[in-house]
């Protein structure tokens, strides 16, 4: 007896230690994995600031002394003056819009001064150079603008700021903002969750408590929604295409409620029919997702809600959803990640590359984050990858955004479970 019971100590110690050092080994590939995901990220984000910010070689199609008046530069004019320089040097069609847009009675003078700076000064930027160009090398760069562009002044450019925030699309790097594609993105992605979260969470509750997992046709559902959650994104595209924008147009078009403010929109490709295209990408994440924050539960609960006399929708209401809720916004959290970035969908169903109209409800055509920033890295110019990386930093700050409010959520109902 003694001596079989040393052979079983002797070979569980060995097999101790081996699986300790298979345990240091995935420890070191995980952590190891971990930490090369993060360098990636790292990498990432600072290619995309390394292009959103910098030094840039500025020059003007006329020099801000050139538009003094009486020995008086622009910076100290009064607005008369500002607005008879506007008028004196830019095209009288241009100047009578502008003046339509909003009068110049009505204007500040730091609004007229902006107008001069952007109609008639019309800085140019002729080059540019990275962040960290800037940072280590900025005698080089000093003698370059000396060599190559002496007429131009090195300014520190921030493409991602205010202006940036609040300008439409402009067919010039300078001028051109994001304002049009955020309003689009927040719209779109409002109509996805209001359409697929609730879709979702209801499918997910009637076949995890409701029907019957034995019969085909329940097995035939949940297979065909867990091959779903990996169709290729552009499949949902058309999909969108044939159903929302052709089939569906009258509605999706607003010409069912007679609101068609716009004629372009008759087509159906608006911002309701990319909601729904999206909300129906990642409603089979949602729905699993939920499905197993639903399963999470534990049964003790439905035993004991059915034990006191509740029904089963009072069952699911009372005590399966709030003990799932957590669960099923993580699960949000995750499809809204999705939908924020996608871009082959909406390029299906017909979203606008270049739009200066602001949306101004679910039936006006639109452009979103994803597909501004595709057309601005497929230009020649330098400068729209400049803006393209500062667009790319508000889709960013869009989504975490997003995230935050999910996570808030999740966290408050975990607190009363």
């Amino acid at each position: 007896m003694g001596m079989l019971y040393d052979n079983n100590a002797t070979g569980f110690e060995t097999n101790l230690a081996s699986r300790h050092r298979r345990g240091k080994f995935w420890h070191y590939i995980y952590t190891g994995s971990t930490g090369l995901g993060i360098v990636a990220l790292a990498l990432l984000l600072l290619n995309i600031l390394n292009s959103a910010f910098g030094y840039a070689a500025v020059q003007n199609k006329i020099e801000r002394e050139e538009l003094a008046i009486n020995g008086y530069s622009i910076e100290v004019l009064h607005k008369d003056d500002l607005v008879y320089i506007l008028e004196s040097n830019i095209p009288g069609g241009v100047f009578r819009r502008l003046a339509s847009e909003k009068p110049f009675e009505a204007r500040s003078r730091a609004e007229v001064y902006e107008l001069v700076i952007e109609w008639v000064v019309e800085p140019d930027v002729v080059h540019t150079w990275s962040l960290v160009e800037s940072l280590t090398q900025k005698r080089r760069i000093q003698a370059e603008m000396a060599t190559l562009y002496p007429e131009a002044e090195l300014q520190f450019i921030s493409w991602l700021d205010g202006d940036f925030l609040t300008v439409p699309q402009s067919s010039t790097a300078e001028k051109a903002g994001v304002r049009t594609a955020l309003l689009g993105s927040l719209l779109v992605i409002i109509i996805t969750i209001l359409f697929a979260f609730p879709l979702g969470v209801g499918a997910a509750i009637y076949l995890q408590e409701y029907a019957d997992a034995r019969k085909r046709i329940n097995q035939f559902i949940q297979t065909n929604i867990n091959n779903l959650a990996g169709v290729p994104s552009i499949i949902y595209g058309i999909l969108g295409l044939a159903i929302f924008v052709r089939a569906l147009e009258p509605l999706t078009s607003g010409a069912l409620f007679g609101i068609e403010a716009d004629r372009t929109t008759a087509n159906g490709r608006t911002i309701l029919s990319a909601g729904l295209t999206l909300g129906v990408l990642i409603l089979p994440l949602v729905i699993i997702n939920a499905q197993e924050a639903i399963k999470a539960v534990p049964n003790s609960l439905r035993l004991a809600s059915y034990g006191l006399g509740g029904t089963r929708w009072q069952t699911v209401w009372h005590h399966i959803l709030p003990g799932a809720l957590p669960g099923i916004l993580t699960g949000a959290i995750l499809s809204i990640s999705r939908a924020v970035g996608e871009t082959a969908p909406l390029v299906v169903i017909g979203a606008s590359t270049f739009i200066t109209a602001d949306p101004e409800g679910p039936f006006s055509k639109f452009t979103v984050l994803p597909i501004q920033i595709y057309q601005w890295t497929s230009r020649p110019q330098a400068e729209f990858r400049n803006i393209a990386a500062a667009a790319i930093l508000v889709l960013l700050f869009l989504l975490l955004t997003l995230n935050a409010a999910a996570i808030l959520l999740r966290n408050r109902y975990s607190k009363r479970l």
